[in-house]
């Protein structure tokens, strides 16, 4: 009777530990557009296929010059390739758990990820326009904001009418929401 109670436990405790593996894994989970997922991929295959080649012949070139101990230009190609490395590494994670959206199912009720909001600031009555992004695709001059900074974050799930504060380094923004759209 004991030793079966004991399987159950185990059952139970593998099963948690999935669940947990399941959340984890959600929240890894980069929402991209179609445009960002293909420069990524692009990105990556550079550097696998220009910048990897290009630091291992600098890396074989040093280690032909002789004593490696006090060789400089072998031990900064080294540093570059752990660099490169990590970069590669990085982004094929980012890849791994990539989800392209489907921006045409998206509605205009509330501000989410890749709506764009028109809003006034009500402190100095200035119009913006930002669409709202992933990290990755964050670029404010293109007036693409990612949806972890202050702003996005006070405003993801408002509504048009709706007024928020938004918590900047420079202080509180307090913003009225105009229009959103896709």
């Amino acid at each position: 009777m004991e030793k079966s109670a004991v399987e159950n436990f185990n059952k139970l405790l593998k099963w948690s530990n999935f669940a947990q593996f399941l959340s984890e894994t959600e929240t890894q989970m980069e929402y991209l557009t179609k445009e960002c997922y293909d420069q990524l991929v692009a990105e990556l295959d550079e550097l696998i296929k220009v910048e990897l080649p290009k630091v291992k012949d600098a890396i074989s070139e040093a280690r032909d010059k002789g004593d490696l101990s006090e060789n400089f230009e072998y031990h900064a190609a080294k540093r570059e390739q752990a660099k490169l490395l990590s970069r590669i590494r990085y982004k094929q994670r980012v890849l791994e758990f990539a989800r392209v959206m489907d921006t045409s199912n998206l509605d205009s009720e509330t501000v989410g990820l890749f709506r764009t909001v028109e809003i006034t600031n009500l402190g100095n009555n200035t119009k913006m326009k930002f669409t709202i992004v992933n990290p990755h695709e964050a670029d404010l001059k293109a007036g693409k904001i990612s949806i972890k900074s202050p702003i996005a974050d006070a405003l993801v799930g408002k509504k048009e009418g709706d007024s928020v504060e938004a918590h900047v380094p420079a202080g509180v923004l307090k913003l009225r929401i105009d229009k959103i759209y896709i």
